[in-house]
């Protein structure tokens, strides 16, 4: 069954529950995104005419849904929101586009894992706004031809590399969310903190930030544990010093490495000399998903200089051996910066 949502229904529940911005003005960072989407939509408003396609790429909470809602909220049209693994056959595109009014946006998240069979069917779509199906099958078999409404298609993926040439030629534009600076995450930290009547310091609110992996949706997160931390553990006002002890217990250092994280760099380490060392094999040794490893852990340790990706499989860096309380380079023997000393 599919799921929708609406952009311009329901806004009050959008905004109480998951704190998503509504307009350009609301969005924090990711400025020339944000420019490009600005152009677009001034350009389309002043013709009267359907926003062209647009692809989002870049790890997961960055943005990418928010960002097609208020596409569809600043060009007062209608957002059907589906992800790619629930278009199964081309007839749940064809109810999905033949629902769709003109002007409205379809949102597709993980685009990636569509099927190539519905795949085709979108490329028509897209360009020529008609899908022919087929009906029956055998002798009885029939092409039918559906015009469909002209439609904005957003799409979102955090693997580029998957998507086919032909899908990704039919986007007008195709832009990347990168992982937010401590300042641009700081400010989302106190809207929320705002939105959510919490009270909390100028330290407090950038402790949060600063250990929030660069992730809007992680440091919102973090906002609601550590508002109940301190509503069981103190006065209710997020401190710096409550911040910290929530973060603690949540087993986040000081820079924004989880358990799971450290995990994964120690195997590397101590099993494997720091690589270098297949994906796979690493999400065996620590007992997670491969897509897991990819989507989530990996994009963030790469980007921050932990871990390096190469021909031969991953290997960590000598930031990631310090990061664990080692000290060496890939293809070393790790030792303990205490044994050194000994020695």
């Amino acid at each position: 069954m599919h799921f929708f949502q609406s952009a311009l229904e329901d806004r009050n529940t959008v905004s109480d529950n998951t704190l998503r911005p509504l307009s350009f003005d609301d969005f924090t960072g990711q400025v020339k995104t944000l420019e490009r989407l600005q152009i677009m939509v001034g350009a389309a408003r002043d013709r009267g005419d359907a926003l062209n396609h647009i692809l989002f790429s870049g790890p997961p909470g960055l943005g990418k849904t928010t960002l097609a809602l208020i596409l569809g909220t600043e060009m007062e049209r209608t957002v059907r929101i589906t992800s790619g693994p629930i278009i199964e056959k081309p007839g749940d595109l064809a109810g999905l586009l033949t629902n769709l009014e003109e002007g409205d946006l379809l949102f597709i998240d993980e685009i990636h894992r569509i099927s190539k069979t519905v795949e085709e069917y979108l490329y028509s779509a897209m360009e020529d706004f008609r899908i022919d199906i087929m009906i029956d099958q055998g002798p009885n078999a029939r092409s039918v031809r559906l015009n469909i409404p002209r439609f904005t298609l957003v799409g979102a993926t955090t693997r580029m590399g998957m998507l086919t040439a032909p899908l990704r030629s039919r986007f007008t534009l195709q832009t990347r969310l990168d992982y937010y600076d401590h300042d641009d995450l700081n400010t989302i930290v106190v809207r929320s903190c705002e939105l959510l009547k919490i009270p909390a310091k100028k330290d407090g609110t950038r402790e949060i930030a600063s250990r929030a992996r660069g992730t809007p949706r992680i440091a919102n997160n973090l906002v609601h544990f550590i508002r109940d931390y301190a509503q069981q553990r103190g006065d209710g006002i997020i401190t710096l010093k409550m911040a910290q002890a929530a973060l603690e217990l949540l087993e986040i250092d000081s820079n924004g490495l989880d358990e799971m994280d450290k995990r994964l760099m120690r195997i590397m380490a101590t099993n494997y000399g720091g690589g270098p060392v297949g994906l796979n094999t690493l999400a065996v040794a620590v007992g997670e998903e491969e897509d897991t490893l990819a989507e989530v852990h990996e994009p963030f340790l790469i980007q921050e200089g932990y871990l390096q990706r190469t021909p031969q499989g991953r290997t960590l860096s000598s930031k990631g051996f310090q990061a664990i309380g080692l000290t060496g380079s890939a293809g070393s023997s790790p030792r303990d910066p205490q044994e050194q000393l000994e020695i």
